[in-house]
């Protein structure tokens, strides 16, 4: 009787389980580039009406200013989407959650809550206005929950975040319904927002949300570092130098800025930084240097591909881009946790 020797039968069982082979990182990066490019063309052409791009360039086209309302609402677009899926993935990095989002700190709840209180409180009726309080009451929600956390021995860890984010996202969501209850007035206004739209934004909204767009995305990729440290553990980090409370406190401000101005900017749009981290994740492996980047160009092409398929599914209504992200990335997750099932590993 034979036997097979036991590096053979483990080659033989590694081969079995190995992963997928995966396409090279510079093939994922021209194949998303392009990706981009062809959404943007797509966004400003396609809609209620067609516009042919000749209308960009002609000033004397009767339908050039509906191009160029077309071209600002595309630029929200690539901004907010690349913002909403660099911050789902550093969240889900720094918290060491698959599930997390950007809400998963109360960012979206803290949002809604400021712009309650703006319109029925201070009255409030700029979307200028509107972008500097659903950004303060974002930053000051995921603030509280990080204060919250920290509180007790072991400082804010994943768990005591979750906890913290979750009772934090209870109150400021039930606080939100109680004004909207007694102020149907404010209820009108506030549900166009919190559907989560880039419609009927012009540059001048963007430009205003910019600084902190680009701040964020800074912090974020030049923190990859961190993420790939904190994902060895607390303990083994702190072994290896790093001091892991200030680390998650930049990568924490980074997500708020990202976020947060993101869901001031468009309202919070769900599934853009659930989805996104994982199948780039799927495409170019788990070093968050190669992750970050690549879910920035994901991310900007989910939100337009989403906004534009709203202008066209219901001629002449149109369906916010909330809604259609929400449509799309719902069964792109689902197809995602049967192959991370499937696979025997986690997402």
């Amino acid at each position: 009787m034979t036997h097979t020797p036991l590096i053979t039968r483990g080659a033989e069982a590694s081969h079995q389980t190995r992963s997928p082979r995966r396409l090279a990182t510079p093939a994922v990066t021209v194949l998303l580039v392009g990706t981009v490019a062809a959404a943007c063309l797509v966004s400003v052409a396609v809609g209620a009406r067609a516009v042919p791009l000749v209308a960009i360039l002609d000033s004397s086209h009767p339908l050039h200013n509906v191009s160029r309302a077309r071209i600002d609402r595309t630029l929200l677009g690539l901004a907010v989407g690349a913002a909403l899926a660099l911050a789902g993935a550093v969240l889900q990095g720094l918290t060491r959650n698959p599930l997390a989002d950007p809400g998963f700190l109360g960012i979206n709840a803290g949002a809604s809550f400021a712009m309650v209180l703006g319109l029925s409180v201070f009255g409030v009726s700029e979307l200028r206005d509107f972008l500097w309080i659903a950004f303060v009451g974002a930053a000051v929600a995921a603030v509280l929950v990080h204060v919250i956390a920290a509180l007790g021995r072991d400082g804010a860890t994943p768990g005591k975040l979750a906890i913290a984010g979750a009772a934090v996202t209870a109150a400021a969501s039930g606080w939100t319904t109680g004004v909207l209850l007694v102020d149907s007035k404010t209820m009108e206004t506030f549900r166009y927002w919190q559907v989560g739209t880039i419609g009927g934004r012009d540059l001048d909204v963007l430009l205003t949300g910019a600084p902190f767009l680009v701040v964020g995305a800074l912090m974020a990729i030049t923190g990859s570092g961190l993420l790939n440290t904190l994902a060895l553990g607390d303990d083994l980090a702190r072994g290896l130098g790093r001091r892991t409370a200030v680390d998650r406190v930049v990568l924490g401000v980074a997500v708020v800025l990202l976020a947060g101005t993101a869901t001031a900017l468009a309202g919070p749009i769900a599934f853009v930084g659930l989805v996104v981290p994982h199948a780039v994740r799927g495409l170019v492996g788990s070093d968050y240097s190669r992750v970050l980047p690549h879910c920035a160009l994901g991310g900007a092409v989910l939100v337009l591909i989403a906004d534009t398929l709203g202008r066209v599914v219901m001629p002449p209504a149109e369906v916010q881009v909330g809604v259609m992200a929400a449509v799309l990335g719902a069964p792109v997750f689902l197809v995602l946790v049967r192959r991370g099932r499937a696979g025997g590993g986690a997402l």
